[in-house]
């Protein structure tokens, strides 16, 4: 009983602000930039969409289809859209990112390195000579694997630009060798693709530590066996954070009540994707380079983190 008077208290409580800060709940209209049907950003990003409408009593908001981290940085920072998801890595490519703020660390994304298993490839300087897709245009795997790419002097007989579903399904077609893609676990296009056409995901232990010395951004850590049922076994690669980014120009009130909501109803968006499991307050609020939303960090304060 305590619980749902509890519940009712923080949704009167969200809808208040909400009215507060000079429009009414229902005027209150978001556009959120995700990523590819694929990824899960878009997921996470319906996920939060119907959080956010059903618990606020807003208008669902938007969820657009993009090319991943780059591009949704850009869009913030034109304003076309209130609320996007993006790498660390991409805020350092995109002029004008000074104004966007953070509601939240969300979860790690891994790189993640697929060859087709027909190939004697197991180390990256093997890609060269071999045609190999880097990711969309503007997104987050882009930068990684063009960062990967000339660090380790790379040259692949064809360089593409497709997204995860292109790759996969060229790779299905025979069309293509590898493909790099940074993303939370698991990505349905790779699971789909050790399923049908049998693929190795590259192991990047011995590659680490000079790039993460040129590029501090990204971290490392094991990407487990299981989470592809990879024949080879666990592989050790390159992480990048994730952040749940808005402008400084939303309302204090609006960004408190949104990131409340976030952590109020992680369930349901576990129920999204199981990426955010690893969603946490405590680690919420690092979001270096990107200061914390002031509404954000209100929450956080109220919620003693």
């Amino acid at each position: 009983m305590l619980g749902r008077v509890h519940a009712a208290v923080s949704l009167l409580t969200a809808a208040t602000v909400l009215t507060g800060c000079g429009s009414t709940v229902e005027d209150i209209k978001i556009t959120m930039a995700t990523g590819s049907e694929g990824g899960v950003y878009y997921r996470l990003g319906n996920g939060l969409a119907d959080i956010w409408s059903g618990r606020l009593g807003i208008a669902r908001p938007q969820v657009v289809v993009t090319a991943g981290s780059k591009d949704n940085v850009t869009r913030l920072v034109h304003d076309q859209a209130q609320v996007g998801f993006s790498q660390a890595d991409a805020l350092e490519e995109v002029e004008g990112s000074s104004k966007l703020r953070a509601l939240a660390r969300m979860h790690d994304d891994y790189l993640q390195v697929i060859v087709r298993n027909d190939l004697p490839v197991t180390k990256l300087g093997q890609l060269s000579g071999l045609r190999v897709s880097v990711g969309a245009p503007e997104s987050g795997v882009e930068i990684i694997a063009n960062r990967v790419l000339k660090s380790f002097q790379i040259t692949p007989q064809t360089t593409l630009n497709l997204g995860l579903e292109e790759s996969a399904r060229w790779m299905t077609e025979g069309r293509l060798d590898a493909f790099f893609w940074s993303g939370g676990l698991p990505s349905p296009a790779i699971t789909g693709l050790t399923k049908s056409l049998g693929v190795r995901m590259l192991d990047l232990k011995d590659d680490l530590i000079p790039f993460r010395q040129q590029y501090p951004v990204y971290g490392a850590a094991t990407l487990p066996a299981s989470t592809y049922n990879l024949q080879s076994g666990p592989v050790i690669t390159l992480t990048v954070r994730n952040f749940l980014l808005v402008t400084d120009s939303m309302s204090d009130d609006v960004a408190e009540a949104l990131v409340r909501q976030l952590f109020e109803a992680q369930p349901d968006l576990v129920k999204a994707h199981s990426a955010a499991r690893t969603i946490e307050q405590r680690s919420a609020i690092e979001t270096s380079p990107v200061p914390l939303h002031n509404g954000a960090m209100r929450y956080y304060r109220d919620s003693k983190v």
